[in-house]
């Protein structure tokens, strides 16, 4: 039969869709089935499948088959118009259209677009937008259709189309490896599953390149290495292809004489062949350098003695002399000992003296939190760099912009090899750097270990600040993680702050968090939910950030009639959901780890609207909700930089608990300022305590080494 598309109902992970629909002549109904995956409200479908009734929920249509089609009674374009998929028309509009133009109104669209300005409202400005909003909607549902002949989520069509425009069916045809990198969500396995449905040979060039770019980009997106050992990458990319070994070697070669791969002894493993992709060795190359013009330069700060502060510690005091003393140094230290104080007794001594000081975080939330602690200005790394753009790597950053005489950087475990490279080209010669961080944490998301590396450096002064100050003695959350960086369980203790509820199975568990989460936790604190924070270790699985974060958004937000919503994926965007961007977007002044509230879901614009909780108003089309994430429960790796006053967080060996080591156990529960509450296994919470995780590939800390070597 053929039906509408009236609203959608859920979408899950794995593309199964849950749907109402309406047809002519027969009540509206429910239809289901990984058939429908990609449909939208307002699409005519024509559906083949099976009448079934469910235990819980009645009667339902499981969809078999499934294709668009022209919607072509005068009820069903009305809703297809109304429905916001053709940008430019609302519910309104749309029975304006229809009224005047009846059945023919998308033949009208289609091929006499000017006679759109007969109806009222509609001027020439609006009828280019609806005719191109148009021509773009039928490019997309061609481009699904394309897709699934592929046998590929029909789900990627709008984001390939926003990328290629009208030259994605080209780039389908005939290289499909370009997808890699530049379209989110596609990796090689689609587009080599792409590729190989379009006639490439299996042991063509294209596919042996692609697949070697892709194991060395998966080596730093995964695991934050720079490099790889050669011999691993020939015999995982064999892997990959399923090809012989001897097929993958001279690819090598072939990628490095295109300069795209870089391959050297390892810098770190004398003996050791490595491969870096070449935008990687480029900026480890660039950092080595800016780093080295930064040590080796004469201070031009203006104060260079400290007056002792009796208020200091002693290694408080070592922190100051070090960073009025030296270009480039780092400053270390776990919770309650103290860091933000230093800083404070730094920057005011620089001004003091007439120099100017920039305190900046890799995150809004670090730089936030920063300037409250130390009661000064400061701000992200990337609204310092605002206007520098990202330089070309074979450039050697020749613009260095004039900054502060010393620039303290927090949270600088976060600092990713292309961010560092960046910020510290940007350092005038003879200003001073200051890293600070806590290096028991979590690494960057990005490639690299820059803070680490630097800790390596015997040339780069540090100090570590150890003493724990009594007011931050007594608190659980401080105890738990100074245990667990030293290999120990945390214990619960008596005057609160941190708290282990064992529970088994992992159903419960996260049925557990949830509740604590939007009932116990509030009712008991006397706080709104907002104010507790789900953190987890994993992003998939039954306690994962996506099962958990959607369980919690429809207790806390479910859908409503009178609540507007939009489906992107698997993920419902709806009024009142709390969200954060996850990368960076400068035009419109957001940056990773920033969170605000969904106030408006303009169809008719096909825009969602965002305050974030710095009362700042950001707009998202559709098509750029991949920038956002749900935040009611988010990875450990999207909180760092954050603190929260409550965080509850689920510990569970799932998946063999591929994620649970000491570093991530300690930066979550350092996240919290009041409590903190894991809920799980306990050998789940010893196997985080025990693990100490890989360390990252790096050329850094050899290039530098070797760079600052007294001549």
């Amino acid at each position: 039969m053929e039906a509408s598309v009236e609203q959608l109902v859920y979408v899950r992970e794995d593309e199964y869709t849950v749907a109402r629909m309406s047809a002519d002549g027969m009540p509206d109904f429910v239809a289901t089935g990984r058939a429908l995956a990609g449909v939208q409200p307002g699409e005519t479908l024509r559906v083949l499948g099976d009448w079934s009734r469910h235990a819980r929920y009645g009667q339902r249509f499981a969809v078999a088959e499934c294709e668009r089609v022209t919607p072509s009674s005068v009820r069903a374009i009305r809703i297809y118009l109304g429905s916001g998929l053709i940008r430019g028309i609302g519910p309104r509009l749309a029975y304006a259209i229809v009224d005047h133009f009846g059945e023919a109104t998308l033949k009208v669209i289609d091929a006499e677009p000017e006679r759109l300005t007969e109806v009222v409202n509609i001027g020439p400005l609006r009828q280019a937008q609806i005719v191109q909003a148009w021509q773009d909607q039928k490019a997309i549902a061609a481009l699904m259709v394309t897709l699934q002949g592929l046998g590929v989520s029909p789900l990627l069509a709008a984001k390939i189309y926003q990328v290629f425009g009208q030259d994605a069916d080209e780039i389908l045809a005939t290289d499909p490896y370009r997808l890699i990198g530049q379209v989110r969500g596609i990796a090689f396995r689609i587009a080599d599953k792409i590729a190989l449905q379009s006639g490439v040979p299996e042991r063509s060039p294209q596919r042996v390149k692609a697949a070697l770019l892709d194991r060395l980009e998966a080596a730093g997106s995964r695991d934050g290495h720079c490099y790889v050992p050669l011999a691993a990458l020939v015999r995982e990319t064999a892997e990959l292809i399923e090809q012989d070994q001897d097929l993958i070697r001279p690819m090598v070669d072939a990628l490095v004489a295109e300069r795209r791969v870089v391959v050297e002894m390892a810098p770190d493993q004398p003996g050791q062949v490595v491969a870096y992709a070449k935008h990687v060795h480029s900026r480890e190359v660039a950092l080595t350098e800016q780093l080295t013009r930064l040590v080796r330069a004469r201070s031009t700060l203006p104060l260079r003695v400290f007056r002792d502060d009796p208020g200091l510690h002693e290694d408080q005091r070592a922190a100051v002399n070090m960073a009025l003393t030296s270009t480039v140094s780092v400053l270390t230290g776990g919770p309650g000992c103290g860091k933000s104080h230093t800083v404070k007794a730094i920057a005011t001594t620089v001004r003091a003296a007439g120099g100017t000081v920039t305190l900046t975080a890799p995150t809004g939330k670090a730089a936030k939190r920063l300037s409250e602690l130390t009661g000064l200005p400061a701000m992200t790394v990337h609204r310092m760099l605002a206007h520098q753009p990202d330089p070309d790597p074979e450039t050697l950053f020749e613009e260095t912009p004039a900054q502060a005489d010393l620039i303290v950087v927090d949270e600088a475990s976060m600092l990713d090899l292309h961010l560092a490279t960046r910020l510290v080209s940007a350092v005038p010669t003879g200003s001073h750097l200051l890293l600070i961080g806590d290096s028991d944490q979590l690494p960057s998301i990005g490639p690299g270990d820059v803070l680490a590396d630097l800790l390596r450096v015997m040339a780069i002064p540090r100090v570590q600040l150890t003493h724990v100050f009594r007011q931050a003695g007594g608190s659980g959350i401080i105890d738990a993680a100074h245990r667990i960086k030293a290999g120990r369980m945390p214990v619960t203790p008596g005057r609160g702050g941190f708290w282990f509820e064992e529970v088994d199975d992992p159903e419960q568990v996260a049925r557990r968090v949830a509740h604590l989460a939007m009932v116990a936790i509030p009712r008991k604190q006397g706080v709104e939910p907002d104010q507790v924070q789900v953190l987890c270790p994993m992003r998939k699985g039954e306690t994962g950030a996506t099962a958990l974060g959607r369980l919690i958004q429809d207790q806390l937000n479910p859908a409503a009639d009178d609540k507007a919503e939009h489906w992107a994926g698997a993920s419902v965007f709806r009024v009142g959901d709390r969200v954060m961007p996850i990368r960076n977007n400068y035009d419109k002044g957001v940056f990773n780890g920033e969170t605000g509230t969904i106030t408006a879901v303009v169809r008719e614009e096909r825009m969602v609207d965002v305050r974030t909780d710095d009362g700042e108003s950001v707009r998202y089309a559709f098509d750029e909700l991949d920038d956002l994430t749900h935040a009611y429960a988010i990875s450990v790796h999207r909180s760092q930089g954050s603190e929260y006053p409550f965080v509850v967080a689920p510990i569970v060996a799932e998946s063999g608990g591929i994620m649970l080591r000491r570093k991530l156990l300690y930066t979550l529960v350092t996240r919290a300022k009041a409590w903190v509450v894991l809920v799980g296994q306990r050998e789940a919470l010893e196997l985080a305590v025990h693990r100490l995780g890989h360390r990252r590939h790096t050329g850094l800390s050899r290039r530098l080494s070797l760079s600052l070597e007294p001549a």
